[in-house]
């Protein structure tokens, strides 16, 4: 059985846009991706950690507990042995309220992976392989969220090269989620139910890569792969 954890923030806990409302488990990428490995042989768990706001390495003043790096050496230990981490996170680290650049999320990125290495596992329980994925492109947001992602759709500009440079010092897969889904248009922020079809599937094809299987070649150009740096 492998094990695999999804740490990430609304996009992935599958919130409806425009609403409060969160897609059922098998219609959210991370459920998608589970039974495609399964229907493909591969006997695979998911476990979910999502949370709505979670930022890479920033605290939010109005809402406690949305730093990501904050227990995740806790998150890593509870649900090991790992066979893989995939990481979705950023979103978040372009609202209003912070000046981010994509480098500075890339940067944060950067953290979580070395986190996630320091994790205090079981003795012969394995480091995880880390699956780095770039989140869609924010669109200019709109409805309710717009205040809080006001300008976000500049900040954000780059996160997929800079996200895949941090990727491949650390020698992981990185995946640019826009390279085959986008954001919804009710609010710029979140996937509708056909893009977490598609998301799921593609990242079906980048874990069984990572879970040292073949790779779709027509993914090629949107996954990358280092050895770690010197």
């Amino acid at each position: 059985m492998k094990q695999i954890l999804v740490y990430a923030d609304s996009l992935s806990w599958g919130i409806i846009p425009g609403t409060r409302r969160r897609l059922p488990f098998d219609a959210r990428w991370p459920g998608v991706m589970e039974h495609q490995l399964q229907a493909r042989g591969i006997a695979a768990r998911v476990f979910e950690n999502c949370l709505n706001g979670r930022k890479t390495v920033w605290d939010d003043p109005f809402k406690p507990g949305r730093n990501g790096i904050a227990g995740l050496e806790q998150v890593i230990e509870m649900h090991s042995p790992l066979d893989l981490v995939v990481v979705m996170l950023g979103t978040n680290d372009f609202q209003a309220m912070h000046p981010h650049t994509a480098r500075d999320s890339a940067q944060g990125i950067g953290a979580l992976i070395q986190s996630i290495r320091r994790a205090p596992v079981e003795p012969g329980m394995p480091v995880p392989a880390i699956l780095i994925v770039v989140p869609p492109a924010i669109q200019v947001p709109d409805g309710p969220a717009m205040p809080k992602f006001l300008g976000s759709e500049s900040r954000c500009a780059g996160l997929a090269d800079a996200y895949g440079e941090v990727a491949r010092s650390h020698g992981c897969l990185c995946f640019d989620a826009g390279a085959v889904t986008t954001t919804s248009r009710r609010d710029g922020i979140h996937l509708d139910a056909d893009q977490h079809t598609v998301l799921g599937k593609a990242l079906a094809d980048v874990a069984q890569a990572a879970l040292g299987r073949n790779l779709d070649e027509s993914l090629n150009d949107a996954v990358l792969t280092a050895a770690p740096a010197s």
